[in-house]
C-alpha cells in the first residue's frame, strides 16, 4: 500500500487517495449526511461538544481558531474517527486550515493510507493554525504597546482619548482571541489522546503522535505567555497615566512650596495699615531679603531630597 502510494502524482492525490479514506462533509450537505447515515451508520446530530462513541465510530468534537484573511474565525470540526473512514463534519464553505494537511500528506503520502494517519495530519494542520493565530496576536500586541507609550507619555501630540479607547478595544479583542486559542489547544490535546489511544499497535502513527501531542502543548504554553503579554499591557495602560498625574500635582506641589511663603510675606508687608502708611526703605529691604530666603530655602531642602530632578 505504502509503494502504491509513493506512486501517486499530487493530481491524482486528492481524488484517488484522499477520498479512500476521507470524506469532509460540509455542514449544509443534508443528502451526503443521509448517505452516510444508511451506509456507515455515521450520525452527527447526538455530538455536542463532548466525545461520543458508537460501536464503529468515536466522534471527537474540536472548536478551531483559525485566520481568514485579516479576521479571525472560529469553526466547530466533528471528526468521526472508524477504523477504515475518517469523516469530518466541517463548515460549508472552503476550509482553508485543511489545506496545509492535505500538502503534509502529500509529502507524506503514508499518512493518507489509513483513517488514523488523516486525522494525525488534520489535527497537526489545526495546531499550526493556532500558532500563526498567536504570532498574529503577538504583532497586534507590540504594536498597541507602542500605541499606548506614545499617547500616554504625551509623543504623539494627535492622539486623542477616543483613540486610547479605540487600542484598549483591540486589545480586549486580542485577549478574547488568545483566550480562544487556549480553549483550541485544550480540545486539540483531547483529540490526540483520544487518537493515540484508538490507533492499533504496529501503526506508522506509533510515537508520532506523542510527538503532536507535544507541539499542541507547547502552543498552549505559547497562548499563555501572549495571555500573560495582555493582562501585562492592560496593567501598563492603566498605571502610566497615574504615574504621569502624581508627576503632574508633585511639581504643582514643588512649586507651591518655593511661591506661597514670599507670597505670604509680600502680603503683610503690602498691607496699608493706619500706623504704617508707607514702610521705610530699611522695611522694604527686609522684606525682600527674607522673601528671597524663603524662597531658596524650599529649593535646597528639595534638591537635597532629590525631588528637583
Amino acid at each position: 500500500m505504502t509503494t502504491f502510494l509513493s506512486t501517486v502524482t499530487a493530481d491524482r492525490f486528492d481524488t484517488e487517495v484522499l477520498q479512500q479514506h476521507w470524506i469532509p462533509l460540509a455542514a449544509d450537505d443534508a443528502d451526503t449526511a443521509a448517505v452516510l447515515r444508511e451506509r456507515l451508520g455515521i450520525d452527527f446530530t447526538a455530538v455536542r461538544n463532548q466525545v461520543w462513541e458508537t460501536d464503529n465510530f468515536l466522534y471527537i468534537p474540536v472548536v478551531a481558531t483559525y485566520q481568514r484573511g485579516e479576521t479571525i474565525e472560529r469553526a466547530t470540526i466533528v471528526f468521526a474517527l472508524g477504523g477504515e473512514f475518517l469523516v469530518t463534519l466541517q463548515p460549508s464553505e472552503h476550509f482553508v486550515p485543511f489545506d496545509k494537511a492535505v500538502a503534509k500528506m502529500r509529502r507524506n503520502t503514508a499518512l493518507a493510507g489509513s483513517a488514523h494517519g488523516v486525522m494525525y495530519a488534520l489535527l497537526w494542520a489545526l495546531n499550526e493554525t493556532s500558532e500563526r493565530v498567536l504570532h498574529h496576536a503577538g504583532d497586534t500586541l507590540e504594536e498597541m504597546r507602542d500605541e499606548i507609550a506614545s499617547a500616554v507619555d504625551g509623543h504623539d501630540r494627535e492622539t486623542t482619548s477616543a483613540d486610547v479607547r479605540a487600542t484598549m478595544a483591540r486589545m480586549d479583542a486580542t485577549e478574547r482571541i488568545v483566550s480562544r486559542v487556549r480553549e483550541t489547544q485544550l480540545q486539540l490535546a483531547r483529540a490526540a489522546r483520544h487518537l493515540m489511544a484508538d490507533t492499533p499497535p504496529g501503526h506508522e502513527l506509533d510515537g508520532v503522535t506523542g510527538i503532536l501531542l507535544a507541539d499542541i502543548d507547547g502552543v498552549q504554553q505559547q497562548a499563555g505567555v501572549e495571555h500573560d503579554k495582555v493582562r501585562y499591557l492592560r496593567q501598563s495602560a492603566i498605571g502610566r497615566p497615574e504615574v504621569k498625574q502624581n508627576q503632574i500635582v508633585e511639581t504643582f506641589a514643588k512649586l507651591t512650596a518655593v511661591l506661597v511663603p514670599p507670597t505670604l510675606i509680600a502680603t503683610c508687608f503690602g498691607v496699608n495699615f493706619a500706623w504704617m502708611p508707607e514702610s521705610p526703605w530699611q522695611y522694604r529691604l527686609v522684606a525682600i531679603v527674607l522673601m528671597a530666603l524663603v524662597s531658596v530655602l524650599p529649593l535646597v531642602y528639595l534638591g537635597k531630597k532629590g525631588r528637583l530632578r
